[in-house]
């Protein structure tokens, strides 16, 4: 372990996911924060817009190559799909030793980047500087499925449940409160982002129909798995709590989880397991804050990874 320190610039810090990031860097004993771009708040100082941060810095309306010229030895892209080409392109030209941690989809499908969810591809990790950060609904998904890959029968089917933080701060029908109010809000029902990535990261097709609901933050993912093979709920909760033992951001519990019990939370929560008739159809429920292990905190796992620090340095566990 380094004892060096290490700046950080965030690109896209106005968003739910930027202000927890900032929450993390500040934390960090090893991490500064060198820079934070947004469009919206040029100029105003960060500790304004987050209780979090002390210092003098404000935010600034940085392009692609005013970012690369920071010179920060980390940046987390923290945008929408589709914007985070023109700074990994000035990044590569002009410091191509920065690591860049994407939390948008850009990357996820690209083979020369690492795809950072620690707990199931940590062993892939080789030194790349160009780290993708995966979705929120496809850790959810990932981390119930994977223990049971080798078990399964057909595609797993997944319904999942969005607190309306993850449709981002652009207004819309999916974060509009009035319109939430005592509603559910199905939408993408096939060919989700989410679908491809995880049945791309997996090896198999999954089946995925995300809502949104009118609580603000965190995910509930119910997954119906088929087996091959009829199986006690024992063996099945025992080759979870074998999978995850080792890994202190996830819990294996018994009961189904609460998503208003892992809201501001950083870890993840499995459990349910509920057989049907039979014992060849199993349903496991994982929760997670999708702006904490579903966003930030996963990117702050990939950078001490990157950076070659404790994982879960200034992750609270």
């Amino acid at each position: 372990m380094t004892s060096k320190t290490f700046t950080v610039g965030i690109v896209g810090a106005r968003g739910h996911t930027g202000s927890e990031l900032i929450k993390l860097i500040v934390a960090h004993p090893q991490l500064q924060l060198a820079f934070v771009s947004s469009r919206e708040l040029d100029g105003q100082p960060v500790s304004e817009h987050n209780a979090a941060y002390a210092g003098a810095l404000r935010f600034e309306n940085l392009d692609a190559d005013a970012v690369a010229a920071k010179g920060a030895d980390a940046v987390i892209l923290a945008l929408p799909n589709g914007k985070a080409e023109p700074f990994v392109v000035a990044l590569e030209a002009v410091a191509p030793d920065t690591i860049i941690v994407d939390l948008s989809a850009d990357y996820r499908f690209e083979p020369s980047w690492y795809y950072g969810l620690p707990e199931l591809t940590r062993d892939r990790y080789a030194g790349q500087k160009r780290i993708s950060n995966p979705g929120c609904y496809a850790t959810a998904m990932q981390l119930a499925i994977a223990p049971l890959l080798d078990q399964l029968a057909s595609p797993p089917q997944c319904f999942g449940v969005s607190g309306y933080s993850g449709a981002g701060t652009t207004p819309s029908d999916k974060n509009n409160p009035e319109l939430l109010a005592d509603n559910l809000m199905p939408y993408s029902l096939t060919n989700h982002m989410h679908e491809r990535e995880v049945s791309a990261q997996l090896g198999l097709p999954v089946e995925f129909m995300p809502h949104v609901a009118p609580h603000f933050r965190g995910i509930t993912m119910t997954v119906n798995l088929w087996l091959q093979h009829a199986m006690t709920r024992e063996a099945i909760k025992s080759l979870y709590e074998a999978r995850y033992a080792d890994e202190p951001l996830v819990e294996v519990i018994d009961d189904a989880p609460w998503v208003s019990r892992i809201a501001g939370t950083h870890g993840v929560q499995i459990g349910g397991f509920t057989l049907a008739p039979g014992g060849k159809r199993v349903v496991v429920v994982s929760t997670l804050d999708n702006l904490l292990k579903g966003a930030a905190t996963q990117a702050m796992q990939n950078l001490n990874l990157a950076l070659g620090l404790d994982e879960l340095t200034s992750i609270p566990h």
